[in-house]
């Protein structure tokens, strides 16, 4: 009787959890679709007003005069691929470059403020990596360019490169680089060709977000690039 009554108290104790369950999963579905329908709707009205203005011109043409029609936005979109790419090339192989010495020499005590230093400078303002880039790039050579603006861009993307390189480099097995080394593989090596190329997708993904964190900046390139 008591082990019947015990089963009766257990189902309906289950039944009661799971009936709260699938109305806390409901509650939070109905609250997630409410928060998801202004995005839409802004999306849908972007969509339907924007796609007919979208041509060729809008991408070869450059800007009309104001109050003129038509032009396009080939100055930009050039510029932007111009500053972005030299950006990548100066930064994306210092950033890889130092987080694959930090992940292979962690316990020194100059790693541990190359670290540091990348953590702090992460969360420098944009306007204040521009300022510098001015002080250093723009002032000496009397005046802004592509390369200033580049520069900026590169210091801002080397830091979060370098700390996602790290971390992604010390996911990897410490056994294959264990035995590569076994094998005579030198460490340098054995570094490219194993730890690198195994954190590739990771080293990849770090770098995208960087790319696409500085390619939405303004305030540096205000005091280098300038147009």
């Amino acid at each position: 009787m008591a082990a019947g009554v015990s089963n009766l108290h257990g189902e309906t104790s289950y039944r009661y959890r799971k009936f709260k369950s699938d109305a806390m999963m409901a509650i939070t579905v109905g609250a997630t679709i409410l928060t998801l329908i202004p995005l839409f709707l802004v999306l849908g009205y972007l969509l339907t007003k924007g796609v007919a203005s979208l041509n060729w011109a809008f991408f070869t043409h450059m800007p009309a005069p104001v109050g003129e029609k038509g032009g396009g936005m080939a100055n930009a979109i050039v510029g932007t691929l111009e500053v972005v790419g030299i950006a990548c090339l100066i930064g994306v192989p210092i950033g890889v470059g130092a987080g694959l010495y930090l992940a292979a020499n962690r316990a020194s005590q100059f790693t541990n403020w190359v670290r540091f230093s990348a953590d702090v400078l992460m969360g420098v303002p944009s306007i204040v990596v521009g300022i510098f880039a001015y002080a250093v790039i723009v002032r000496p050579f009397g005046g802004f360019s592509t390369l200033a603006g580049s520069v900026a861009l590169a210091a801002i993307m080397i830091p979060l490169v370098t700390r996602t390189t790290e971390e992604m480099v010390l996911l990897v097995p410490p056994e294959l680089r264990e035995a590569s080394l076994a094998l005579g593989v030198p460490l340098w090596r054995t570094t490219l060709s194993v730890v690198a190329r195994t954190a590739l997708s990771g080293i990849a993904t770090g770098v995208i977000l960087a790319v696409a964190r500085v390619s939405g900046e303004t305030a540096p390139l205000l005091f280098t690039a300038f147009g």
